[in-house]
């Protein structure tokens, strides 16, 4: 059996806590982009590549904004 270390583990478990964390923030990201180009048509690059790169505070708030705004502008106005 393989001894495993108290600095091995949590590195472990840190590792997987940010793979979660980047795979939460991918899939919000992709289900954001599948909603405006829903509401507002094909998306120009430079707004899926910050959909794309944002955090997901941010793609909550922008989220939430999809409801309410009437151009693809007003989502991510503020």
């Amino acid at each position: 059996m393989q001894y495993v270390t108290s600095f091995e583990r949590l590195a472990k478990e840190e590792g997987m806590q940010q793979g979660m964390q980047q795979g939460m923030q991918q899939g919000q990201s992709k289900l954001l982009l599948l909603q405006l180009t829903h509401r507002f048509g094909p998306l120009p690059d430079d707004v899926r590549q910050r959909v794309e790169q944002a955090t997901v505070e941010e793609i909550d708030t922008w989220a939430g904004r999809i409801l309410d705004a009437g151009s693809l502008e007003q989502v991510f106005e503020g």
